[in-house]
């Protein structure tokens, strides 16, 4: 697909058709709308009230609410009837699976039905394995979908209620899947045949989603979505969210991957956040999304006009930069300056560098038994602005001890003129490598036998194009202030994708002392992670002097993890709770995590209830659900494998069920660090 970009300044929405969800006008040129999910028991209509008013306090345009009975939807129409009453007219959404009759009835109270393709009128059928070689028979359920749901947009056309068509990539029905498989087209196509039931019907007050746990997978989705959409004519707003993305940091940084990514491009008219966390915690990363998004649209950061040709939106396949071969005649060894699953670099200043516990502990180069190896979630090599003079016998003898562990030095070119280093990788920006290379060659300071250059995302194409002759080890791709990110990579790396220039390109991010940690988590998940889906870089590094190098550096690797790149700490797919679930799901996940949290490499689902059940945890290699009240099933990939386990042993028996499939290993023991 040629893709072309630069044209003009990024929109904060995709749609230019406006829908009206209660008194939330959305698409078009109205603002990102930000949304969040009850978690209280909707039957408890005390408590489920003032969960809303709490989300809504907390600046929740929209508020969904899961209905999955007839006496949850009896509640709907007291909750919104006591809303009112105290002066909070937020509109409300219906989270319906399973039951047609139920979405019906509670249109009557809400503002908004989400239907899930998936399971809204096939979704008896939803988690079998079906072979649909009858074309006849395709059609025939077709049809029942038609009749199932032609109802429910009558009444909402009746009643001026707004309907999203939620697809779930997890939870795609057995018809859906016998044709497309679990893939985005069959995500699409899903939501297509219930798109096409309400504009049969005159009805175009709806919304598209296309959620995934995994972020590569969401992306995949609603670019292909908008594609279609462009060529159908078609032009309605998206409702942007990755599922289950967690809690915390994790939840956060995956969320701002998918989201985020999307956004920059000028996707997205309304957004949530899915935390396992209290529904009002959803809603600060959600402005922060938003208002990344419409800061790129107000403030125009565009690029020079420029075409893609070479990036492909509907497959994925990541551009990997050549490692390091090492030269003869090198004292140090090269070879792991580079990760070749996607690399972590950080930044150090001289004051950290004397610390033991930073340079042991959080850049992880310890010293066992007189013998160095390097922790699979360390960093693999750091930037210094300023490297300690050859009288400062104390820095230059830390940064030995990280050669010595292969943890690499990158220094500028002026410092390590003055003071060389021996190993130090000698970096300049490519403007002054292309001026000296035209003045008669690049002469690196002594000791330095490798060169690393720096990118601002505005050189010239003869700039860029130099870089053959240059060979540097590693570009840092650092964009100038007030250039899209996004955009101004892309057109960098078509450039060195076009000429077959393989050099490994680090994303560095630098943030200001006012940055805070949220801003940080996503920032970076957006901007870097956005190109990062694309396949478009080797690893990251972000600097902020103000910040703790390990929350910088385990930040570095929950971006590299929720990119799908590497895999350093276990993986956690939980659903952010609602009225359908069983357990608490905030403790249960605490507890889970203290037991599995070293199995890097390993996935975990931990789903409420049946509906984020087998069918949300596409992703997952082990599955911790509630089946019933206090009871557990627990999953290998989408298959049952026990059931009805009580809670009270649950925690171990997944542990035992990671075990019998060969997954587990010991936690390792905690090394004291060796003083330098």
């Amino acid at each position: 697909m040629q893709a072309r970009s630069g044209i003009r300044p990024l929109r904060s929405g995709f749609s230019q058709t406006r829908l009206l969800i209660g008194k939330v006008k959305v698409g078009s040129e109205h603002p990102v709308a930000l949304q969040t999910m009850t978690t209280t028991d909707t039957r408890d209509i005390e408590a489920t009230v003032a969960q809303v008013k709490k989300c809504a306090d907390a600046g929740a345009d929209i508020v969904r609410i899961t209905v999955q009975g007839k006496k949850e939807a009896q509640a709907c129409a007291d909750i919104r009837r006591r809303l009112f009453e105290d002066g909070y007219d937020v509109p409300l959404v219906a989270d319906i699976h399973f039951q047609p009759a139920v979405a019906m009835m509670v249109a009557e109270s809400f503002e908004k039905i989400r239907v899930n393709p998936g399971n809204f009128a096939d979704g008896r059928k939803t988690f079998e394995v079906i072979n649909y070689d009858d074309p006849k028979q395709f059609e025939e359920e077709k049809a029942y979908i038609e009749e199932v749901f032609t109802p429910l947009v009558l009444k909402c056309k009746e009643l001026g209620r707004c309907i999203r068509i939620g697809t779930n990539h997890g939870s795609l029905s057995a018809r859906i899947l016998s044709y497309y498989g679990d893939t985005p087209r069959g995500m699409v196509e899903s939501a297509f045949e219930f798109a096409e039931i309400c504009r049969k019907n005159d009805f175009h007050n709806f919304l598209f989603s296309m959620k995934a746990s995994n972020p590569l997978v969401m992306v995949a989705a609603y670019r292909l979505l908008a594609e279609e959409m462009y060529k159908k004519g078609w032009d309605y707003p998206l409702h942007l969210g990755v599922t289950e993305a967690g809690e915390g940091e994790d939840g956060r940084m995956k969320s701002a991957i998918g989201i985020g990514a999307l956004l920059m491009d000028g996707l997205g008219d309304t957004i949530r956040v899915s935390l396992t966390e209290d529904p009002e915690y959803e809603i600060d990363p959600c402005k922060r999304l938003a208002s990344l998004g419409e800061s790129a649209w107000s403030n125009g950061w565009g690029v020079p006009h420029f075409e893609e040709h070479l990036r492909d939106t509907h497959a994925f396949g990541r551009r990997v930069g050549d490692l390091p071969v090492q030269l003869p005649g090198e004292e140090h060894d090269f070879r792991a300056l580079l990760h070749r699953d996607g690399s972590v670099f950080s930044f150090v200043d001289i004051n950290e560098l004397k610390q033991p516990e930073v340079l042991y502990k959080k850049l992880g180069a310890k010293l066992v038994v007189g013998m160095p190896f390097k922790e699979i979630a360390t960093a693999d090599t750091i930037l210094m602005r300023d490297i300690p003079p050859s009288s400062d016998a104390e820095g230059r003898r830390a940064l030995r001890r990280l050669q010595e562990v292969t943890v690499h030095v990158i220094a500028p070119a002026d410092k390590l003129a003055s003071d060389p280093l021996p190993g130090a990788v000698t970096l300049h920006t490519l403007r002054q490598a292309v001026a000296a290379h035209k003045a008669g060659g690049i002469k690196l300071p002594e000791g330095s036998t490798r060169l690393a250059l720096e990118v601002d995302g505005t050189e010239s194409e003869e700039e860029i194009l130099c870089l053959k002759a240059l060979s540097p080890v590693v570009l840092l791709l650092n964009i100038k202030d007030g250039v899209s990110r996004i955009h101004s990579s892309r057109r960098v790396f078509e450039l060195l994708k076009r000429e077959s220039i393989m050099t490994p390109v680090i994303h560095h991010i630098r943030f200001p002392a006012s940055a805070s940690r949220d801003e940080i988590v996503i920032n970076t998940g957006s901007l870097v992670g956005g190109l990062l889906v694309d396949g478009l870089g080797d690893g990251a590094l972000l600097e902020a002097p103000h910040e703790d190098l390990d929350f910088l550096r385990t930040t570095s690797f929950g971006l590299l993890q929720g990119s799908r790149m590497r895999n350093t700490k276990t993986e956690y797919v939980s659903c952010p709770s609602c009225g359908r679930t069983l357990f608490n799901l905030q403790e249960v996940t605490e507890q889970i995590r203290q037991k599995t949290g070293h199995l890097p490499g390993v996935a975990i689902a931990v789903m409420g209830c049946i509906v984020n059940g087998p069918g949300e945890m596409a992703d997952a290699d082990f599955g911790y659900v509630g089946g019933a009240p206090g009871k557990i099933d627990l999953y290998v990939g989408k298959e049952v494998v026990k059931r009805g386990i009580p809670m009270e042993g649950a925690c171990d028996a997944l542990v035992q069920l990671i075990k019998d499939n060969g997954r587990w290993v010991e936690p390792a023991k905690e090394e004291e660090p060796v003083a330098v």
